[in-house]
């Protein structure tokens, strides 16, 4: 991964939206909820007054509107700060 986040910002890779209701009804694109949770790909360094406790590898949950999205050799990514994260799960 060529990006590296500054400061106390985090890269996160959104999890896939759910395909499927448990009833079977496929959902179209335009209607499927954006997904709150994804994978840390990479971590800034922290700053003087907040470290980073999460590191790559952890699936967290952030929130509704947290982040950018970003587009990176046909990938989507988010890039938020670490305090838009919600919990390590």
């Amino acid at each position: 991964m060529n990006i590296k986040p500054l400061a106390d910002r985090v890269l996160v890779k959104p999890a896939p939206a759910e395909e499927r209701t448990v009833s079977g009804i496929i959902i179209p694109d335009s209607a499927k909820e954006k997904p709150l949770k994804g994978e840390v790909i990479a971590v800034g360094n922290g700053t003087k007054d907040e470290e980073i406790v999460v590191a790559v590898g952890n699936k967290v949950l952030y929130g509704k509107y947290a982040g950018t999205e970003l587009d990176w050799d046909g990938e989507k990514y988010l890039i938020m700060k670490q305090s838009d994260i919600l919990a390590i799960i």
